[in-house]
């Protein structure tokens, strides 16, 4: 008997010490690792999160491109976004201090950087020791738009996006193309037929959708996770970038088959052509220094739309802007880029519209939209009679494109923009235009108050 209780006791104390064994080491790794901080975090084994899938494939994935001095840099919304938040913890960390994976280790199927092609030396060697290392690439290549209006050069293709998958995580590489503007340009994720569509899920990227166009970004190289990354500077401006980057081309195509038929290149109209894009580079730089976002509009559209080029024959420059993006000193900004005042109508609750005498006695027309629950409008006032007209619009978007050498809004469905203001005969050029009765979307909107005619009629 007294033997059996010998065993159960040598039992009990077996148990017991097992059990303070193991409340030291739950105390030892959550109150006193805690209170050492960042001294004891290096240690093996207590550094939370960095054994995740997603933190290893950026790791490997930051080696690879450091190794082939291939300066990428982060452009992955999510992550921005948290690094936006806590800006000043990722300033202040330097290398292996952090504790915590909390920026790379979120559940998610991809992460996004990007790089600037032009300064991309060795691509193919890169891609093989991608391979290598244990990546899974593909490679998804186009045409490039910025050759289409060459003919002998149309059709050259260049590399897109590049997805390099590690287990069950990918790294999403975005490739940004240097345009005329000064700005980066990437293009739409298109998969051919040879592409496994099961390779990635790749309706979930963030980048591709369709092509996009963003500033040039000034870089900063951060720590993050462990890691040492670049990422752009201004990061809220990039965020801000990201939903309204949507880019689309002028038609190449179309506008060599117009120019087949109609061409001018007589002195006046390449005269014409050159002033005029003088004073839309002069509307843009001043625009922008007030904030204040534009599009092209009108002629000026229509011009881009149809032969990508300036009308020669429209005399003008025509832009338009949201009345709640409308500043009280766009006049002033204006006169002091050199630009006189030639008339003001309207007013700023209704149908304001501005125009600037340019040199060579080129104008610069703006047009103020306003939004109603089922169209856009803007309006015009005839000098003499005081006559106002309204002119529709089906509701737009803005997207950027290429003209005059610049990156600029027009809007994203611009064959219903163009066709509202210039009717389904817009792609036949017409000399003669009456802005009262010639637009199909024109119609009467009444008549200023004689008592509000100083206010309204302004011609300088």
């Amino acid at each position: 008997m007294s033997r059996i209780n010998k065993n159960v006791i040598l039992a009990l104390l077996t148990l017991t010490s097992s059990a303070f064994l193991l409340f030291q080491l739950y105390y030892y790794k959550h109150y006193l690792s805690a209170k050492n901080g960042a001294g004891l975090s290096k240690s093996k084994g207590s550094r939370i999160g960095f054994d995740s899938t997603q933190w290893r494939a950026v790791k490997k994935f930051i080696m690879l491109t450091s190794s082939q001095s291939v300066p990428v840099f982060l452009i992955d919304p999510l992550i921005l976004e948290l690094i936006n938040k806590n800006y000043k913890q990722v300033n202040n960390t330097s290398l292996g201090s952090a504790s915590e994976c909390k920026f790379f280790c979120v559940a998610r199927d991809f992460t996004a950087f990007a790089l600037q092609y032009h300064l991309w030396k060795n691509e193919e060697g890169w891609f093989r020791i991608a391979e290598n290392m244990g990546f899974q690439c593909i490679k998804i290549e186009s045409k490039d738009p910025r050759l289409d209006g060459i003919d002998s050069l149309s059709g050259t293709e260049v590399p897109l996006h590049y997805v390099c998958r590690l287990s069950t995580h990918a790294i999403h590489l975005v490739v940004f193309h240097e345009r005329s503007g000064n700005y980066l340009w990437h293009g739409h994720l298109r998969l051919k037929g040879h592409i496994d569509r099961k390779f990635v899920p790749f309706r979930k990227l963030q980048f591709g959708r369709y092509p996009g166009a963003f500033d040039r970004p000034e870089l900063q190289q951060v720590t993050i996770d462990g890691l040492e990354v670049l990422i752009p500077k201004d990061v809220g401006h990039f965020l801000e970038e990201i939903p309204h980057s949507r880019f689309i081309e002028c038609r190449y195509k179309e506008a060599r088959a117009f120019f087949q038929y109609l061409d001018d290149n007589t002195v006046e109209a390449m005269s014409f052509r050159k002033s005029a894009k003088e004073l839309l580079q002069l509307a843009a730089k001043t625009l922008k220094k007030l904030g204040v976002p534009f599009w092209l509009s009108s002629g000026t559209c229509l011009g881009w739309y149809r032969q990508c080029n300036i009308i020669p024959y429209s005399k003008d420059v025509d832009i338009g802007v949201f009345i709640q993006d409308y500043k009280s000193d766009i006049v002033v900004a204006f006169q002091d880029a050199g630009l006189a005042l030639k008339h003001k109508f309207g007013k700023v609750e209704d149908s304001l519209e501005l125009s600037f005498q340019g040199k060579d006695d080129i104008k610069l027309d703006i047009f103020f939209f306003y939004e109603e629950i089922d169209h856009m409008w803007n309006g015009g006032t005839q000098a003499k009679s005081g006559k106002k007209f309204k002119y529709l619009f089906p509701k737009f978007t803005l997207c950027w494109t290429e003209f005059a050498d610049m990156k600029v809004h027009v809007p994203c469905e611009t064959s219903e923009y163009i066709e509202a203001n210039y009717g389904k005969t817009w792609k036949i050029p017409v000399k003669t235009w009456d802005w009262k009765s010639s637009p199909p979307n024109v119609q009467p909107n009444g008549i200023w108050p004689i008592s509000e005619w100083d206010e309204v009629i302004q011609l300088y």
